[in-house]
């Protein structure tokens, strides 16, 4: 059990099931009637997304530890081939539950709304005509089936791409018996294609896959075609860059992704009506067991599902727009400075606007008086009017330096073009720090006023993403303290030269006092509570899984501390049992928005202390990370984030699955008491601009 021995080397692999527990419960969205019906669709594709993730990242990562654990040796209570079949296990019911919410509740569902997608057997004469000249006109010339015999080996399958396995018979114009074929699909051609509305209802969409099977013969003149299976592999896409040998971070980044598309398989997808001759065929190809097969009754990529959520113009199954508030101090005509000057902000995304941010930049890059600026940047998008900011800043002279984590995971491409445009701006671009991915969000701006220099600081929880920051919710804090300014000088100093790290005033910071500092605030709760002083823990996270915290936890409970954690994701800490956490709630929030926020609460004795972090409580976030945690000092601030971000979140009874003790989740039902869904009242109160403080 966790609560023996958190640092048990299996619970690596227990921590994976953890993973897809959460995918169960984004999949658990699909069906849930109260949801608008085409948002219900983007869930089934996110679940579908996220799993693809796992295999490429986790399973991928699992396999190359079975193997070096597998000449390692050693004594264990469950080996990594036989969690590997339990990992398969799981994700094979998962896959088929994603598919029969598709074909059992979506697709009928989607028809009762006039949303059609045709099978080959439901086509009529006039749509069979259509789709035959769509197929010669449109699909034919970019198609090239190649048949294998030893003059055309099995081709190189990109990673995660729609193609076919093709059994034939026949001899083809040069007499060669070739009795198999692969058929690849571009990525350049739509899974979905759109029937005319002169021969079909105006949503009414046939799968290429479709077209493809029923004119496959087509291809193969003179040949008989007597099978066509569709497949699907994913590949390993985990990038591995020895730091400590390469001379240039970013050009060995490059050699990696080019061959990120053709790495080992870990997956092989295939219609159910494949043939177990043809599966064996394509397992030993990609080098694969019978383990690493998944017949699904669907297109083998449900991802691309998600192009009918823009197709389709039908507002009434889809959730409700919003245009995102701004604070009141910020509608007026003062620049960002003047502002700042007279207190903090505090701005909740997606609920509030994240234009405050762009626009400050925006404003530096202008301001004559403004000296330097200095970012980073995880995650911010290809085309980020955050970037044309600090390149307009770098062309106007203004010193501009970037830390760009180019390793942001899938991420790495659009990082690089970013970086590389930055430096063409001139601004002095570094890559972090060799061995730590720099996860801090963190943009600092120097200005000169008078005879003085005044720090101004922009601090977050989120990425630099104006795209994220309309669907995760996260924290952002603009200050001007000079305490938390002469912090976040440090730390750049840290990231863009050499040299120790310094003390800092207010920040925490990983890998130096983060970890250690948590744990000392934790103790200090569970001192409180066994003096008889009034104790708790509130904690909003998307991960919980570090031994040393869960144990402090664990510790506080006993004493009497309350504690109650909002875990989006994984959580190796198990709640209510008995001496040990009965004094623990977990429950994870799965809505409309991805909870992405990470706040801290303790209530030290009556003194309450509230931070916001970029760091999850992982030992990657703690010691492997450059993360910041910053404290809400200004009360009036401290209430609204304990109010929005922490107390509306524990009274949810719409989104909310409660943590049992054995590591399953529960989900919380309204029942006879009032609905209270957390995003949707947020969603109001600022649509409203009404702030409403509560007490805790």
């Amino acid at each position: 059990m966790d609560v023996i021995d958190l640092k048990q080397p299996d619970l690596y692999f227990k921590r994976e099931l953890s993973l897809l527990q959460f995918q169960r419960r984004v999949l658990a969205q699909a069906s849930d009637e109260t949801i608008p019906l085409l948002e219900r669709l983007r869930f089934l594709c996110i679940c579908s997304t996220n799993l693809d993730e796992f295999f490429q990242i986790r399973v991928s990562g699992l396999k190359h530890r079975a193997a070096l654990e597998s000449t390692s040796g050693g004594e264990r209570d469950i080996t990594p081939e036989q969690y590997l079949q339990k990992i398969s296990e799981e994700t094979h019911s998962l896959v088929a539950e994603q598919y029969q919410v598709l074909g059992n509740i979506l697709i009928p569902e989607l028809a009762k709304q006039k949303i059609f997608f045709l099978r080959r057997e439901e086509w009529d004469e006039k749509q069979a005509a259509w789709i035959k000249r769509f197929f010669a006109n449109d699909l034919s010339p970019v198609l090239s089936p190649l048949g294998l015999d030893p003059a055309h080996p099995f081709p190189r399958v990109v990673n995660k791409s729609l193609n076919f396995i093709i059994s034939l018979e026949g001899k083809d114009a040069f007499g060669r018996d070739s009795r198999v074929a692969i058929v690849q699909a571009p990525r350049s051609l739509p899974r979905l294609i759109r029937v005319p509305s002169t021969i079909a209802a105006d949503d009414t969409f046939v799968f290429l896959s479709s077209i493809i099977h029923t004119h496959i013969s087509d291809l193969f003149p003179g040949m008989n075609v007597t099978g066509c299976y569709q497949f699907r592999v994913t590949r390993d896409s985990d990038l591995f860059v020895d730091e400590e040998e390469v001379e240039d971070l970013m050009r060995a980044i490059k050699g990696e992704l080019s061959s990120r598309r053709l790495t080992d398989a870990v997956r092989l997808e295939v219609a159910d009506t494949c043939t177990e001759e043809a599966s064996k065929f394509l397992l030993k190809k990609f080098r694969l067991g019978p383990a690493d097969l998944y017949q699904v009754n669907g297109p083998v990529n449900l991802n691309r599902l998600m192009e009918i959520y823009d197709l389709v113009e039908r507002p009434d199954l889809k959730y409700p727009p919003f245009t995102p508030g701004t604070p009141k101090r910020l509608r007026n005509n003062e620049t960002i400075f003047d502002i700042l000057q007279q207190g903090d902000i505090l701005l909740h995304h997606p609920f509030e606007s994240f234009a405050p941010v762009v626009n400050m930049l925006m404003q530096a890059a202008v301001d004559p008086q403004v000296l330097a600026i200095k970012q980073t940047l995880y995650r911010t998008g290809a085309k980020s009017s955050l970037v044309d900011a600090l390149v307009e800043a770098a062309k106007a002279g203004k010193e501009v330096t970037v830390v760009v984590e180019l390793r942001a995971r899938f991420d790495e491409a659009e990082n690089i073009e970013l970086a590389s445009r930055l430096q063409e701006a001139g601004a002095h671009v570094v890559y972090g720090v060799v061995g730590y991915k720099t996860h801090a969000k963190m943009i600092l701006i120097i200005r000169r006023e008078g005879k003085k220099i005044q720090r101004y600081v922009h601090l977050g929880t989120g990425n630099y993403h104006p795209g994220t920051a309309r669907v995760y919710t996260d924290y952002g804090l603009l200050t001007c303290d000079s305490d938390i300014g002469e912090d976040v000088h440090r730390i750049f100093l840290q990231l863009t030269g050499l040299g120790k790290a310094t003390k800092l005033k207010k920040l925490w910071q990983s890998p130096f006092t983060l970890h250690k500092t948590l744990i000392t605030m934790i103790g200090q709760e569970t001192e409180n509570a066994r003096n008889g002083k009034p104790a708790r823990i509130i904690a909003k996270i998307n991960s919980l899984v570090e031994p040393d915290v869960i144990s402090a936890l664990y510790e506080a409970s006993q004493a009497g501390v309350k504690i109650n954690l909002v875990v989006r994701g994984i959580c190796r800490l198990r709640p209510g049992l008995k001496e040990v956490s009965e004094n623990i709630t977990v429950r994870s929030i799965v809505g409309r928005f991805l909870e992405h926020s990470r706040i801290f609460y303790f209530e030290n004795d009556t003194d309450p202390k509230v931070y916001c972090s970029s760091a999850d409580w992982m030992e990657r976030n703690f010691f492997r990370r450059v993360e910041v945690c910053f404290p809400i000092e200004d009360k009036a601030l401290q209430r609204i984030i304990i109010n929005d971000g922490l107390l509306s979140y524990l009274s949810d009874n719409s989104h909310a699955w409660e943590l049992q003790s054995d590591g399953t989740y529960k989900q919380i039902k309204q029942g006879s008491q009032k609905l209270r869904d957390a995003q949707a009242s947020l969603l109001e109160k600022f649509a409203a601009e009404v702030s409403i403080p509560t007490v805790l």
